[in-house]
């Protein structure tokens, strides 16, 4: 799945706008590397977004398409 949309999806980022927008400006890292929005995600990856002066750092546990809004969080772990 493409990162823009995994943050969508998972509710990292609310909107993929956002998470496209967020990506362009290099704030956004795929195991330490910075990534694009159409970089593909996989279980295992640790992903790391900046915001601001903080930065959030989650792993991927699950990939799925659609998912509901209380089941958003078993997406990931926060690191």
């Amino acid at each position: 799945m493409r990162l823009d949309k995994y943050l969508k999806v998972s509710r990292l980022i609310k909107r993929r706008t956002v998470a496209n927008e967020a990506c362009d400006a290099g704030r956004v890292m795929i195991n330490g590397k910075v990534a694009k929005a159409s970089q593909t995600v996989k279980e295992g990856d640790v992903i790391e977004i900046g915001f601001g002066n903080k930065s959030v750092k989650a792993e991927v546990l699950t990939i799925k398409e659609t998912v509901k809004k209380e089941e958003a969080s078993e997406m990931f772990k926060y690191l």
